[in-house]
């Protein structure tokens, strides 16, 4: 046995060694010592990136199951299922089959809600990254493509998750696809055509057919976008923060190849196994609760997922009456004013990068990260982005805030109306001032040490606080940092 053993060894030792004389042998060779010998930055902001991958795995997993059940018709059918309440009732064969998945499917309810519940915090996980990417400066030269591929990511995660919202057609998603066609007819000129491309006729017409491929697309673009955004990153070094042995030439980490690997590797798991463990003990989506869904019905309190809150806000916030009459057309202000509003939000999030360095003048290559507190006046522009965009996400809710607070809705809407205008601009004002603030903290660290607690009395009788100098490492993190502050 031993020599059986010993001969396997020497063969595959041989193979081996002709593999590596090969072509695709020394390339793989040569690509696996480059990744030995990239360094990478140990960082917690560098982490979301693995959780959104993670949920994109789900996401791509769970739903390639999930296509072989489903069906994307809105013909109606009797339903006969395994739901004993709905027994006799016309649904769509979407909503059938969905209600099949849910509980004649081995291990379908756990699917669907594994693939909700990834859908829900892919966004989450995306804007993170782009807020510590806005926040610590990571957007400059030479990463802006990167940026931008981010901010597509992010897109494409809503539209999916708009997309995939609809497919069970049951009462929600029915609700919220009513108040779409509302929404697409109120465009002025081209929204009668627009809502006949969209729905295919009168509501609900097709609407299941033509959402149905926009899904499927979805997750493909995701996934060329990310190996874009791979491509692009991996063209430059990794950005780090301030730090001892950390210059603007050189990388302070761990190898890329093992190190790096095994512990994103290790986060995948476990937010693939969290992901799952949520959507085998926490219900989302229960339609056989909502019931299938009627042109003529709505359901009371109907909400969209989160990540699309603070456009149904936008609609929410625009004061009643708002229309004007001009050739020979009424002008529905209610729709149009948001949606230009949030496409003009969006558009800035999308060019910051490159707003940022015209106003600066900073047309140079960047390769250590900002402290926010150094950049006072992006970090005020970041909070002001933030109360926007969280003002907005609350009027979402405006009802159901009402309803919890026992308030008139007239009064949450005027209040958050209110909030937008001047929330932003508060947001700034305070944001700034604080990162100032904690500019001439660190100053005053660098130059008189930290307070000890401790008074003495000096030979002259007065008495002081003894302050003790920061460690060299922490003073040069300081003043490295604060020397490239543009404030």
């Amino acid at each position: 046995m031993s020599e059986v053993r010993s001969h396997r060894t020497d063969l595959t030792g041989r193979m081996a060694d002709r593999l590596a004389q090969t072509t695709v042998g020394r390339r793989s060779g040569a690509v696996m010592q480059e990744l030995r010998h990239r360094a990478v930055p140990l960082h917690w902001s560098n982490l979301f990136g693995v959780v959104a991958l993670a949920c994109l795995a789900v996401i791509t997993v769970t739903g390639v199951m999930l296509m072989f059940h489903y069906t994307p018709s809105g013909a109606t059918v009797v339903y006969e299922g395994a739901y004993p309440t709905l027994h006799g009732a016309e649904v769509s064969k979407a909503f059938a089959s969905t209600m099949h998945i849910s509980f004649e499917v081995p291990g379908g309810l756990a699917l669907r809600q594994a693939h909700h519940w990834a859908a829900l915090l892919l966004p989450a996980a995306l804007l993170a990254q782009l807020l510590v990417t806005f926040f610590t400066g990571a957007f400059r030269r030479p990463r802006r493509a990167g940026w931008v591929a981010l901010f597509l990511l992010l897109i494409a995660a809503l539209a999916g998750g708009w997309s995939g919202y609809a497919l069970p057609d049951d009462m929600l998603s029915g609700t919220g696809l009513r108040i779409v066609e509302g929404i697409t007819l109120g465009i002025p000129v081209v929204g009668t055509p627009l809502k006949d491309l969209l729905f295919g006729g009168p509501f609900p017409g097709e609407i299941i057919e033509r959402l149905y491929p926009l899904h499927l697309v979805v997750v493909p673009a995701m996934i060329a976008l990310l190996i874009v955004r791979v491509a692009l990153l991996a063209r430059h070094r990794p950005p780090q923060f301030a730090g001892p042995g950390r210059t603007r030439a050189n990388v302070v980490g761990v190898p890329l190849f093992p190190n790096a690997a095994a512990r994103a590797g290790g986060l995948f798991l476990i937010v693939s196994g969290l992901v799952m463990l949520i959507a085998a003990t926490v219900t989302i989506n229960p339609i056989w609760l909502y019931g299938p869904a009627s042109p003529g019905d709505a359901g009371a309190g109907s909400q969209p997922d989160w990540y699309t809150g603070f456009l149904d806000g936008a609609l929410r916030l625009v004061p009643p009456g708002w229309e004007v009459v001009a050739f020979d057309r009424t002008w529905t202000l209610a729709v149009i004013v948001p949606l230009a509003v949030i496409g003009a939000f969006l558009l800035l999030v999308a060019v910051y990068p490159f707003l940022e360095e015209r106003f600066t003048g900073d047309r140079g290559e960047h390769h250590l990260l900002d402290r926010p507190r150094n950049m006072a006046t992006r970090t005020g522009i970041g909070v002001a982005g933030l109360a926007f965009y969280g003002t907005l996400w609350a009027a979402g809710s405006a009802d159901l805030i009402a309803d919890a607070f026992s308030l008139s809705i007239e009064g949450v809407v005027l209040a958050l109306q209110v909030t937008l205008i001047v929330g932003p601009a508060i947001g700034f004002t305070i944001a700034q001032r604080v990162c100032l603030g904690l500019q001439q903290k660190d100053r005053d660290l660098v130059l008189h040490g930290f307070e000890t607690g401790r008074i003495v009395r000096l030979p002259g009788g007065e008495y002081i606080e003894v302050h003790e100098s920061v460690d060299r490492y922490e003073q040069w993190r300081l003043i490295e940092a604060g020397a490239r502050s543009s404030e």
